[in-house]
């Protein structure tokens, strides 16, 4: 059994040769089908994981006030987009004081800048680094971790210390490369701040990287950059999970108290939830799944009826070979198996090229993007299952055709 199976390989790889244009015309077309396929599930992967990772670490007891919710605003006809005030610093700070719910750690941040330039001796960065003003809290409910030195104090930022948090890129790639941050000066604005933390790497999210940012005291922050209508952000973490809903419900309350708020006007806020968001971006990524299914479909389709219609015409080519292998004693089965073994063949190949390239395609993107990559195991056994089902649809008729000839006429075929 063995040896006839391999014999039927040889013939059908002879085969393969011998028509060479059309078999390869057929592998790039059933490969241009995996590879859509696979690509969009290998990007799909990486974004899940990425955004997944990002909100895990968050902890899914957390919890942040915002100036709207973080979801899909729509407006049309004779609607009107309500338009939600800032959360302004004395909101924020008037929230963190009056919130006592237990077993809660309340923070309070926001983002000074996006385009600071930070320098080091004579060193500088390009101007695109991110400064954000924190508490102590912050690096807790962010889901951040200092992998050398350590976080701001309360004294820290009560006393409005010039010190700061570094991102990770600083101390691996930038301006701190070969040397030991820690204790150094470096100057954002021509003020002065001294190193005492450098943040664990976090990547970066939709090309935004989360490890070119330095962190420094909020209030002074808020003294360096001031600026109009600055929108403050609150997070706040829960100790136990099974209280997150009650601390979200009596946050509310508490915030509405703080924006002045009758019992008749909605909330002007957002609250979102680390899991909420997690489900959300699930929601993205399962219409993304989705839509690979059906342009991979659609283009496998074509190439399924190519493949069936080249194992047709080297049927009808091949109408003698049959019946001179039918008059020494070819049984039907073994015919038919020959074909069979044929388009598995020109399938599994054009799906074996079909995944490098989608994957290759998948890698490509996910590191320009700066998204970790993750091995698609869901999209290659996905693939290897489609073009196997590919050839078995494809390849029934024709070897069953083959199978079916009659062995005179095929002799007399010419």
């Amino acid at each position: 059994m063995l040896g006839l199976f391999r014999e039927n390989i040889k013939v059908a790889l002879g085969s393969i040769r011998t028509q060479l244009l059309r078999t390869v015309l057929t592998i790039v077309i059933i490969a241009i089908g995996i590879t859509a396929l696979v690509g969009i599930l290998t990007i799909v992967t990486a974004i899940d994981y990425n955004m997944n990772s990002s909100f895990a670490s968050m902890g899914s007891n957390t919890f942040n006030i915002n100036r709207y919710e973080n979801a899909t605003r729509r407006s049309g006809g004779n609607e009107v987009e309500k338009i939600n005030p800032i959360i302004s610093y004395p909101q924020a700070k008037a929230f963190k004081e009056n919130y006592k719910y237990p077993l809660t750690n309340t923070s309070v941040s926001f983002t000074a800048t996006t385009t600071a330039e930070v320098k080091y001796e004579n060193k500088k960065t390009d101007p695109e680094i991110s400064v954000l003003g924190v508490d102590e809290i912050f690096v807790q409910n962010s889901g951040l971790e200092i992998e050398n030195g350590r976080n701001f104090t309360v004294f820290d930022i009560n006393n409005n210390a010039y010190a700061c948090v570094i991102g990770s890129d600083f101390a691996s790639k930038g301006i701190f490369k070969d040397v030991n941050p820690i204790d150094k000066i470096i100057s954002i604005r021509g003020a002065k701040f001294r190193v005492i933390g450098v943040l664990k790497e976090k990547g970066s999210t939709f090309g935004n990287s989360q490890d070119l940012r330095v962190l420094i005291p909020i209030q002074v922050a808020r003294s360096m950059f001031s600026m109009p209508n600055v929108n403050y952000t609150i997070s706040t973490m829960v100790d136990k999970k099974e209280l997150l809903n009650e601390a979200v419900d009596n946050a509310t309350i508490t915030m509405r108290k703080v924006r002045k708020l009758n019992p008749v006007e909605e909330n002007n806020f957002g609250i979102s939830k680390s899991e909420d968001l997690a489900n959300r971006i699930a929601e993205m990524t399962g219409v993304l799944n989705m839509s690979a299914w059906v342009m991979g479909i659609i283009t496998i389709l074509g190439s399924s009826i190519a493949l069936m219609n080249i194992m047709i015409v080297s049927v009808t080519e091949r109408t003698r070979e049959i019946g001179v292998r039918k008059a020494l004693g070819a049984k039907k089965s073994t015919i038919a198996t020959q074909f069979f073994i044929e388009t598995l063949t020109i399938g599994q190949l054009g799906g074996l090229f079909g995944i490098i390239l989608g994957i290759l395609i998948g890698y490509l993107i996910c590191l320009a993007a700066g998204w970790l990559f993750v091995i698609p195991w869901q999209a290659i056994i996905a693939a290897v299952a489609t073009s196997f089902i590919v050839a078995v649809v494809s390849g029934s008729y024709p070897a069953i055709k083959a199978s079916k000839l009659d062995p005179i006429e095929a002799l007399r075929y010419e």
